[in-house]
């Protein structure tokens, strides 16, 4: 191994093939990151039916065991964890969520005195923060968290804003946001979405699609009860769900005329570059992968206002943002825009191009790169933007 490679040990909740934002972040990253001479090193769960150690991607990765309930599971997969990361030896243990990751990080941390990096995922009532607030020992934990990771990296403002009431150093809160791989999510020529759409069955009509969990915070189930008053307007529009979750079975049977559920897509491209209008409802989000993927798409984009989504939509320049819980004025949004197909298309050309600039997946890694020596080597290390 190269003298300047950094080994880096990445603990998270779940892996492939378990699907959610966090790990579909980590799964496009790592192999950049090798690229980038960082040795990465995957530990997570055992889930059933999952071997313990795989190669994906050409990234290792190792499943622990968790036997029992949550906590008996959190304690277990922590003591599993130590024997494997003394063995491992990183120079940086990041870490994927601000609770059980974070704990067994920064306890690895005080055995063998390596430097903890922390990713927030998400803010706001359902975010990291709140969520440990809740917890029992919760602020003796946030207190340990704070004197013992070297770095919390922030996806959104808001995150940020969450961090810095808890008395952290703004040094210590480096703003990485998500990534998007946009040579893969890239615009259609309009000249190839009427062949597309047939290619998928779908009509050719104004599309409006959402991509992700179907789960309460969401918010889908606003979006279906709105959609009657889009049809009124614009009668032959289609509303197009790709995605799977717990509320999937209660969103097909409050669904109405006009609404089509896809399911689980693995590749959700063709779906974005066959639609005209992207739009997430969430009440609470970190920094969306969806989002960014539609964006990168040149879609135009209608976002709640929450999480990482102001950081990413110059409201009427690159998308429109609207607050959350407010279906009319997500309505509204949807009928301007359908309204609008040449103000569409400049927004959602506006929206590439700061992505591309700001999030792409090579971007990210360089500055996830650039923090790991910065916290593993500061002597030498190159400032990290905050």
């Amino acid at each position: 191994m190269k003298s300047d490679t950094l080994r880096t040990a990445m603990i998270i909740q779940a892996y492939h093939p378990h699907i959610g934002g966090a790990e579909r972040q980590l799964a496009a990253l790592a192999p950049l990151l090798q690229d980038q001479q960082v040795d990465v090193q995957i530990l997570t769960r055992r889930y059933p039916g999952l071997a313990p150690f795989e190669i994906i991607d050409g990234v290792p990765v190792h499943r622990l065991p968790i036997p029992g309930p949550k906590p008996v599971a959190s304690l277990s997969f922590t003591m599993t964890a130590l024997p494997l990361l003394k063995q491992l030896k990183p120079d940086v243990i990041h870490a994927h969520e601000l609770l059980s990751p974070t704990t067994t990080a920064i306890t690895a941390k005080r055995l063998f005195h390596v430097p903890v990096v922390a990713k927030v995922l998400r803010g706001g009532v359902l975010g990291d923060v709140a969520k440990l607030k809740r917890k029992p020992l919760g602020k003796k934990r946030i207190l340990s968290f704070r004197k013992h990771v070297d770095a919390f990296i922030t996806i959104s403002h808001e995150i940020d804003e969450e961090l810095d009431e808890l008395g952290i150093d703004q040094e210590r809160r480096p703003f990485i946001p998500n990534g998007v791989d946009t040579e893969r999510f890239k615009p259609l020529p309009l000249t190839a979405k009427k062949t597309l759409r047939k290619t998928l069955n779908l009509p050719d009509v104004p599309i409006v699609i959402f991509t992700g969990r179907l789960a309460a915070e969401k918010r889908v189930d606003q979006l279906v009860a709105l959609w009657p008053q889009v049809r009124a307007v614009h009668p032959d529009a289609l509303l197009l769900v790709l995605g799977t979750g717990e509320e999937e079975t209660a969103l097909k049977q409050a669904a109405g005329a006009g609404i089509r559920f896809e399911g689980r897509v693995d590749n959700v491209v063709p779906y974005l570059q066959a639609a005209d209008l992207f739009v997430l409802p969430s009440a609470t989000e970190g920094l969306s992968n969806a989002l960014l993927e539609a964006l990168s798409i040149g879609m135009a984009t209608v976002a709640t206002q929450v999480g990482g989504a102001p950081d990413v939509i110059d409201h009427q320049r690159s998308g429109w943002l609207v607050p959350p819980d407010q279906p009319f004025a997500l309505q509204e949004a949807i009928v301007t825009l359908l309204n609008q197909p040449g103000n569409c298309a400049e927004l959602g050309q506006r929206g590439r191009d700061y992505v591309v600039r700001k999030y792409s997946l090579p971007v990210v890694a360089e500055r996830l790169r650039t923090l790991y020596e910065r916290v593993a080597r500061p002597s030498n290390a190159k400032a990290v933007l905050v």
